[in-house]
């Protein structure tokens, strides 16, 4: 996989740090903002890129490109996911892949029409630790109760009560505590359990954005709350409740760095069996595994997941009153 990145950002640079524990992943060129040059032309001296650009329609011409990562603020995902695919190159789209069903329906036509690979890189969908609570649904069911919760005191937090407003928290640009923190809840719930019958979301909004929320998601069987919160200090903890036992993490919902199985009259039992200390190692591994081998199936499995997240994502935008 030859990769050329469009950002150079916190998200970015946190890649950076983990890209070379990828097998047959190249980094070749990265594009950013005229303002954010310099940033990026360090990035490239750091991690060895071979070009650097201020123009994304150069990098997604760029020959030695096969695949593009983008990495910028939400709402630029939809026209340079659409321009990469226009340029013959396949896609890796951070969270939230996009900001409509439509949207998401429409860029997979297109990759499908020119036969390449679109992937949103959702960090936990792909950890291991994932793969084996799948794994464990059935012993504790029937599942009854869940709760996720990803609450993080946002790092812009403070400036933006002083008003100096982040792309994170940008009404204009798609921020918000749904859109950042609460996806990840959201990719675990479609993965684990599926499509609810009702979603609603349940909003505290400041300056015109939801700084934290809850959010509702019904099921015939079973209640499932999704906590996000960017205006809050706790270390959380997540909750899967069947008949016979339960599942239980603490901390992100995005890294699951470890899980605990409860079993009704037994001792808890915890487990960790994610590969590498990075979160993104497991998705971008997988990534290149499945554009060196031009893996369809693969891929079009994994946008099953993206889809049915972005359905419960627009329904739940649309419930707020």
């Amino acid at each position: 996989m030859k990769l050329g990145i469009i950002g150079s950002g916190m998200i970015v640079q946190d890649f950076l740090t983990t890209a070379d524990q990828i097998d047959n992943l190249e980094l070749t060129a990265i594009s950013s903002t005229k303002r954010s040059a310099g940033i990026a032309q360090e990035l490239a001296q750091k991690y060895n890129i071979s070009q650097t650009y201020t123009d994304n329609e150069k990098l997604t011409s760029d020959s030695n490109v096969d695949t593009v990562y983008i990495g910028v603020p939400n709402f630029l995902h939809y026209s340079l996911a659409k321009l990469a695919l226009e340029h013959g190159k396949n896609v890796i789209c951070e969270k939230p892949f996009v900001l409509s069903t439509a949207e998401a329906e429409e860029l997979k036509r297109l990759a499908d029409e020119k036969d390449l690979i679109i992937v949103e890189a959702i960090t936990n969908i792909y950890l291991e630790n994932y793969k084996k609570i799948k794994e464990e649904l059935d012993n504790i069911a029937p599942i009854h109760i869940v709760s996720l919760n990803y609450t993080q005191y946002s790092s812009r937090y403070d400036a933006f009560l002083e008003g100096k407003i982040a792309p994170v928290f940008d009404p204009k640009k798609d921020g918000g505590a749904l859109m950042d923190l609460n996806i990840y809840n959201i990719h675990l719930a479609a993965g684990l359990l599926g499509l609810p019958d009702k979603v609603k979301y349940y909003a505290n909004m400041q300056k015109g954005i939801d700084t934290s929320g809850i959010l509702h998601l019904s099921y015939p069987d079973k209640q499932v709350t999704l906590i996000g919160s960017k205006d809050s200090y706790v270390t959380p903890r997540s909750f899967i409740e069947g008949e016979k036992g339960s599942i239980y993490f603490d901390g992100s919902t995005g890294t699951l760095d470890n899980f605990t199985v409860e079993m009704r009259g037994q001792k808890p039992k915890r487990y960790n069996f994610n590969k590498y200390p990075h979160r993104m190692a497991s998705e971008f591994t997988a990534f290149a595994e499945m554009i060196d081998q031009h893996d369809v199936r693969r891929a079009d499995e994994a946008f099953v997941n993206t889809l049915e997240t972005m359905k419960i994502l627009t329904a739940a935008k649309n419930s707020v009153e």
